[in-house]
């Protein structure tokens, strides 16, 4: 069965994460879940079933950083960034999952 654009890809969505908050700054959860989807142009969808875990799982990890503030809407949130081995991980995940890209382009494409 083909994945629908509400599927994140397995063990793709802390990388996502970990990419955005370094990138972008301080973002609440719900700002982080937008810019994914934004840049994945209709790919996927994330909902606060999907992003909260991930973001509680990455804080309890260690890998960023959640303090409380006020959003733009003036309502209360929680702001992540990443934390030192929140980078040492985002790049380690980067080169794996470069690795993987590598070899299952090889893969697919072997009677090219």
């Amino acid at each position: 069965m083909p994945p629908t654009s509400t599927d994140v890809p397995y063990g793709t969505l802390d990388l996502m994460v970990l990419t955005t908050v370094a990138t972008m700054g301080r973002l609440h959860g719900y700002g982080i879940a937008r810019r994914i989807e934004q840049v994945a142009a209709g790919a996927l969808a994330l909902n606060q079933g999907t992003i909260y875990p991930a973001l509680l799982r990455l804080e309890q990890n260690g890998w960023i950083k959640g303090t409380w503030g006020m959003s733009e809407r003036n309502r209360r949130a929680r702001f992540y960034t990443i934390t030192a081995p929140g980078r040492k991980q985002l790049t380690a995940a980067t080169k794996n999952w470069a690795r993987t890209v590598d070899v299952l382009s090889r893969l697919l494409n072997q009677d090219a």
